[in-house]
């Protein structure tokens, strides 16, 4: 039963919270463009994203190779940054699947 009080007044917080932002909590701020600033393309953005993670990959390479020449005995940050490379790299595939997929759903659909 309590946990059920607590459901109740917690949809009772978000259901005044969306009403203070329907009462005007939302500002239109004003637009970037006024100004002369451009927001960046997906394609800049992509750019940029493959950009940082070359640079993870090559600085893990260096940290790796450091530590196996006996440059540096900081094995566990070389680790650290292979994992972090790693990772990167992996969420970069998947996006990248994500959107061919994405596409190709586009390029199937009936006109």
């Amino acid at each position: 039963m309590s946990n059920a009080n607590i459901n109740a007044s917690a949809m009772m917080q978000q259901l005044s919270i969306h009403s203070e932002m329907a009462k005007g909590g939302i500002k239109v701020g004003p637009n970037p463009k006024d100004f002369g600033v451009q927001p960046a393309s997906f394609t800049e953005l992509m750019k940029h994203k493959v950009a940082s993670i070359n640079a993870d990959q090559n600085a893990s390479s260096a940290l790796v190779s450091a530590v196996d020449s006996g440059q540096s005995d900081d094995l566990v940050g070389a680790m650290v940054a292979s994992q972090k490379a790693s990772l990167a790299f992996s969420a970069m595939l998947q996006i990248r699947n994500r959107l061919v997929q994405a596409f190709d759903d586009v390029m199937k659909m009936p006109i």
